[in-house]
C-alpha cells in the first residue's frame, strides 16, 4: 500500500506542475498528510530516479519542468509481479549473454526504485535464495548469440560457418532465422537454409562464424514451409520424428513414486501394478532419445514394447557389457 501511495504523490505533483500551479514540498506536504522532509524526498525521487526535469523557481516558490513532454512512467506492479520479474532475472542465466543479462538487472532495478515494497523481497535476496543449474549443455559464444538474436528480431538474413561433429565437416550457408529455442538448456536456432531449401535445425555452439547477409530477405522464403510449431513437435521432445508408435516401460517400486511425477507426454497414461511397479505408456515418433532416459534409469526399467525397442536396448546393453568385461 505504501508503494501506491508514494506513486499517486508522483502522479499528483506532476500534474500539479505540468498545469503550472508550481507545487512544492508544502504544497505536497498538506495534500497528502506527510512530513516536510518526507514530500521533499519525494520530489528528489521524482528528479534524480525518474528523470524528471524539475527545477526551482525561487519567484514562484515552487517547482516547474525546464524542458516541455516530460510524462512520468506508467509503472505500477504489485508485489508478485515483482517476484515475477527478479524470478525472471534468476531464469535469465540460460542465456548466453552477458550484456543482456546486466541489462534486464538494470531494467527490473529501475522498477523496483518505482515502488516502495514493503512486503517483496530484495532483488539481493532473490539472488541468494534461488539458483538454477545446467548440466550437458553446450556453451554458446556471446557474439554468436548477439547475432542471432539480432537477425531474428530484425528480420536479417545470416551467413554462418556451420560444424557438422558427426560428419568433420564445415560449411558455409546463407539461412533466415524464423525461431530461437532453448531446449533441455541447450539454445537451438530453426531457420530455412538455403543450401538444403527446407527449414533446419542449427545449434548454436556449432556456429563457427557469423555476419549479417544482404542479399536476402523474408520475401525470399518458400511459402509451402510447414508451421514452426509443427517443426518443433515433430524433431524436439521424446515424440520427434514421423509416424507414431506406442511405448510401454515399467518402473520398478524403488523409483515409481518419483517417475510418475514426471511428465514425459502429455498424452501419456500411468497404472500401477500390485507390487508397485509404475506402467508408463506413451507415444514416440523416433526411438533415438527416448533409448537415452530409458538409460538413464537402468536396471530399475524395462521395456515392455514395442518390441523393437526392446531389441535395441538388448543391443545397447550387450555393446556396453563388453567395454567393462
Amino acid at each position: 500500500m505504501a508503494g501506491k501511495l508514494a506513486y499517486e504523490r508522483y502522479h499528483w505533483f506532476h500534474g500539479q506542475v505540468v498545469s503550472g500551479l508550481y507545487p512544492n514540498a508544502r504544497s505536497l506536504s498538506e495534500r497528502f498528510n506527510i512530513s516536510i522532509k518526507q514530500a521533499q524526498r519525494d520530489i528528489e525521487f521524482m528528479r534524480d530516479r525518474l528523470d524528471a526535469p524539475l527545477v526551482y523557481d525561487g519567484a514562484r516558490k515552487g517547482y516547474a519542468y525546464e524542458r516541455s513532454g516530460y510524462e512520468l512512467p506508467p509503472i505500477w506492479f504489485t508485489g508478485d509481479e515483482f517476484i515475477g520479474f527478479c524470478l525472471a532475472l534468476r531464469l535469465a542465466v540460460a542465456i548466453p549473454d552477458g550484456s543482456l543479462k546486466k541489462s534486464l538487472r538494470h531494467f527490473i532495478e529501475k522498477f523496483y526504485s518505482v515502488r516502495s515494497f514493503s512486503d517483496a523481497p530484495s532483488i539481493e535476496e532473490i539472488d541468494r535464495l534461488v539458483s538454477i543449474k545446467n548440466i550437458e549443455y553446450y556453451r554458446v559464444k556471446e557474439d554468436v548469440f548477439k547475432s542471432v538474436l539480432a537477425g531474428l528480431l530484425k528480420k536479417r538474413p545470416l551467413k554462418i560457418i556451420y560444424h557438422t561433429p558427426y560428419k568433420h565437416e564445415r560449411t558455409e550457408r546463407v539461412i533466415i532465422p524464423l525461431h530461437l529455442l532453448c531446449y533441455m538448456g541447450n539454445w537451438h536456432m530453426i531457420a530455412y537454409c538455403t543450401l538444403r531449401n527446407e527449414l533446419r535445425d542449427f545449434a548454436l555452439s556449432r556456429i563457427v562464424s557469423i555476419t549479417i547477409h544482404e542479399e536476402m530477405t523474408l520475401a525470399d522464403i518458400p511459402g509451402d514451409l510447414p508451421p514452426i510449431k509443427d517443426y518443433l513437435r515433430k524433431n524436439f521432445g521424446v515424440i520427434s520424428g514421423g509416424s507414431q508408435k506406442e511405448v510401454t516401460l515399467k518402473f520398478s517400486p524403488e523409483v515409481s513414486s518419483w517417475v510418475c511425477q514426471q511428465i514425459w507426454h502429455d498424452s501419456q497414461k500411468v497404472d500401477f501394478d500390485k507390487d508397485g511397479s509404475l506402467i508408463l505408456s506413451f507415444p514416440v515418433s523416433g526411438f533415438e532419445e527416448v533409448i537415452r532416459e530409458i538409460l538413464k534409469y537402468g536396471s530399475q526399467v524395462e521395456v515392455i514394447s514395442p518390441p523393437q525397442l526392446r531389441a535395441m536396448i538388448k543391443d545397447e546393453i550387450k555393446n556396453m557389457q563388453k567395454i567393462y568385461m
